[in-house]
């Protein structure tokens, strides 16, 4: 039983040692994928990266009109 407790002593103490560090090793990796993935979508040209904007938005006709934030129809106040 003791050299149980041994091992697990041994085991506790390696873990509190090394999580930290292995947790901000990990998390410096996964910042550094995201640093280097921004860069290759700014040396994308714009046009590539958004070929389906158009300069002016399309014209819907006919149907309710609706609100700017997209609440249903708007309320107008008419004056009798």
């Amino acid at each position: 039983m003791n050299t149980f407790l041994d091992y697990l002593v041994v085991l506790t103490v390696a873990a509190v040692l090394l999580g930290p560090s292995l947790y901000w090793a990990a998390r410096e990796r996964r910042l550094d994928r995201q640093i280097r993935a921004a860069e290759q979508r700014a040396q994308v040209p714009r046009e590539r990266r958004h070929p389906q904007r158009r300069s002016a938005p399309a014209l819907r006709l006919g149907g309710p009109s609706r609100s700017p934030h997209g609440r249903g129809r708007r309320h107008h106040v008419t004056e009798a």
